[in-house]
């Protein structure tokens, strides 16, 4: 058993040193560009606190909606995941932040044409038809509480729309302004986990939030997904003196179950628990119900 370790780590960078635009001082930094279930932002700098104070380049290997990398703002860094359409949504950030915007508006302009429910199921159909980046882009704004889910007998995603207004064009591209330069010093690329946790090298720091096996099953990527595998991954950036730290699952209803996760004995130094609250997936899961006794902790354990 790992011992609880809460000891806060000094701040990566100085203020004037922040690689950022600013941001209203010392608030924590909660402006999404993708809707997300499972986005790890509002937690982003309970998870930070214990990065070590200094590494060289950043590797995230299962991005999604980036929560953390947008918060921590790397200097250099690669961010990736296995699931083309979310990279290209990336990678058109990087390279042609006005094509982001004017996709996003577009598909949101169906919506005064036709109603949301109806747009939405427009797009959702010409994404099933072709996966791409441009109709994930509104879908996983769009759908209910951004669980990106498929079907598992055909791959098509499934999420119903949301009830909530996807957020307006000309404030989506407000955000696509902050994330480009909170990603000036990121490379995104379509990898497998175990490719692209290959690639670091001694100093180099790993931040790895997979799809957890207790609780996000029904969540893109998890069906095939293989936690033997990514351990193995990390013990072998551990032996390269490469820097890992892994959030899977805690703690659920209200802290009186410990997930059961199968941790290799030695192969983390330490570990956390963060707080997330309640549980987004199981409100989806149980037709909207706020759930209180579902509130829910993320573990994280670190190699250092």
């Amino acid at each position: 058993m790992l011992a609880p370790h809460t000891e806060h780590q000094p701040k990566l960078f100085s203020a004037e040193d922040l690689p950022i635009p600013a941001n209203g001082g010392e608030r924590p930094f909660r402006t999404q560009l993708l809707k997300w279930v499972g986005n790890k932002q509002q937690q982003a700098a309970s998870i930070i606190a214990h990065f070590p104070s200094t590494f060289g380049t950043y590797y995230e290997p299962f991005v999604g909606s980036g929560g953390v990398l947008g918060t921590l703002a790397p200097r250099h860094a690669v961010a990736s995941d296995a699931f083309a359409p979310l990279i290209e949504i990336w990678q058109t950030l990087r390279r042609d932040r006005a094509a982001l915007k004017s996709q996003y508006a577009k598909r949101h302009e169906l919506i005064a044409r036709l109603g949301k429910r109806a747009a939405y199921e427009r797009v959702l159909a010409a994404f099933n038809a072709r996966p791409n980046g441009a109709d994930l882009l509104f879908l996983c704004r769009a759908c209910y509480g951004g669980v990106v889910r498929f079907r598992k007998e055909d791959g098509c995603m499934s999420t119903p729309v949301g009830v909530h207004d996807p957020i307006d064009p000309s404030s989506f591209a407000q955000r696509v302004d902050i994330w480009h330069a909170r990603t000036a010093g990121t490379d995104f690329v379509q990898l497998d986990f175990a490719e692209a946790m290959h690639r670091p090298v001694a100093g180099d720091l790993v931040y790895c939030d997979p799809p957890y096996a207790d609780s996000q099953a029904i969540l893109y990527g998890a069906q095939n997904f293989s936690l033997a595998r990514l351990l193995a991954a990390i013990a072998a950036c551990k032996a390269r003196g490469v820097h890992v730290a892994l959030s899977i699952d805690g703690t659920k209803f209200s802290g009186r179950k410990l997930c059961d996760v199968p941790i290799p004995q030695g192969l983390f130094e330490r570990q956390v628990f963060v707080r997330v609250g309640r549980s987004m997936l199981k409100r989806f899961q149980m037709d909207g119900r706020t759930l209180e006794e579902h509130e829910v902790q993320d573990r994280l354990l670190l190699t250092y």
